[in-house]
């Protein structure tokens, strides 16, 4: 088994419920990037969603587009990236996954990007433009280098979708709770908790569940029904407003909470 089926059955094991985080890779440096990976495992994530800068970020809402904005600015690219989960391979060995655009893997060309992400330690790619039925050759890649390729469902998605997700994807299914981009938000949706149940009932897969959350109370009640959260906006906002030592402390603090707030749905 690889890192991430590895984690969600030591989870299992225990009772506990995934937290997965979302930072995106570069804000405001690559340097800043690999001491926040290292605190967010100290702090109590389980899986790290590391962001791939890109110019035309569609899925995501201002705070994301913003962060790949800074990222960009500051010079990120994908080989650089790499780099840095190579070096972050020496210090851990938490699950990381890249969740980004099809446009600079292609760029890249699929199977030379496979081979070097699996070669730098990535365990996944989540490619959030990429339909699972447009797939075949960034999956064929992706089986021959052993990496897993996790698939979206959304509210909206039909049994057919659903089944197509089950049939291509490995490592967990991303359930995305709202229509729309990323973003925090006050609340969860009423239905979502019901939705969640029939579609974790209907995949053998992990779900996990993301967009839209954005503090432990949400985490938890998400959690409740989930294989796991993840929690990306709201970790990035901690990126527009702080730096160095106080950054650190900002995402340690409030990934601890997460986590307490995750723990809470096992309880």
């Amino acid at each position: 088994m690889g890192r991430i089926a590895d984690t969600f059955t030591t989870l299992q094991q225990k009772g506990e419920k995934a937290l997965v985080t979302f930072i995106t890779a570069g804000d405001p440096d690559l340097a800043t990037t690999e001491q926040a990976v290292l605190e967010l495992e100290k702090a109590g994530a389980d899986i790290i969603e590391l962001g791939v800068p890109f110019s035309d970020p569609m899925a995501d809402g201002p705070t994301i587009q913003l962060s790949s904005e800074r990222a960009l600015a500051g010079g990120t690219t994908l080989p650089a990236i790499l780099e840095l989960v190579k070096r972050l391979r020496t210090r851990t060995q938490i699950p990381i996954l890249l969740m980004g655009y099809y446009n600079p893997i292609f760029a890249y060309g699929a199977d030379r990007f496979a081979a070097d992400a699996q070669a730098a330690g990535v365990d996944a790619l989540l490619v959030v433009d990429l339909p699972p039925e447009e797939s075949a050759e960034l999956k064929e890649a992706t089986d021959r280098h052993g990496l897993d390729i996790i698939f979206l469902l959304t509210p909206t998605s039909d049994q057919t979708r659903i089944d197509t997700v089950c049939r291509l994807g490995s490592g967990f299914i991303y359930y995305v709770s709202v229509t729309g981009v990323t973003g925090a938000r006050s609340s969860v949706a009423d239905t979502l908790a019901s939705r969640v149940s029939e579609v974790r009932a209907a995949v053998s897969l992990p779900l996990v569940v993301g967009f839209g959350i954005s503090d432990p109370s949400q985490a938890g009640a998400v959690a409740k029904n989930a294989d796991g959260v993840v929690v990306g906006s709201a970790l990035v906002k901690l990126f527009e407003k702080y730096r160095g030592a106080e950054l650190v402390k900002e995402l340690a603090a409030f990934v601890s909470a997460l986590k307490e707030g995750v723990r809470s749905a096992s309880a």
